[in-house]
């Protein structure tokens, strides 16, 4: 899992996260939002990284899926910052499909993982 398409993807979503909450900051936009977004978008990695030392299938998967709710959560806080113009429609347009594509994998290695298991 060392070098899966997963952990690649949802690290480097995680570091343009983190650089697109630094530029809000500088913006001035509102820190909760920028919190929110920060952690959830940050967690999705991290759960893909730590579902490599899952404690079994079951312990595994639901990092997997841990990490699923906070991708559709990321998207959430992407939406209201778009919405409320502190992102432009390119950004999220962006973020928006780095969210897709993550979700997918993710949904495709849970359903799998469940199919075998």
């Amino acid at each position: 899992m060392a070098d899966s398409a997963l952990r690649t993807k949802s690290k480097e979503f995680a570091k343009n996260i983190v650089f697109l909450c630094r530029t809000l900051k500088q913006n001035g936009v509102e820190g909760a939002l920028i919190n929110q977004l920060l952690r959830c978008g940050t967690s999705i990695g991290a759960n893909v990284h730590e579902a490599q030392y899952a404690q079994g299938t079951k312990d595994f998967i639901s990092k997997f899926e841990i990490a699923l709710k906070e991708c559709n959560e990321s998207e959430y806080w992407l939406e209201l910052l778009y919405e409320t113009n502190s992102i432009s429609e390119v950004e999220f347009k962006n973020f928006q499909k780095e969210c897709i594509e993550l979700r997918r994998m993710l949904v495709s290695s849970v359903t799998t993982l469940k199919q075998k298991n």
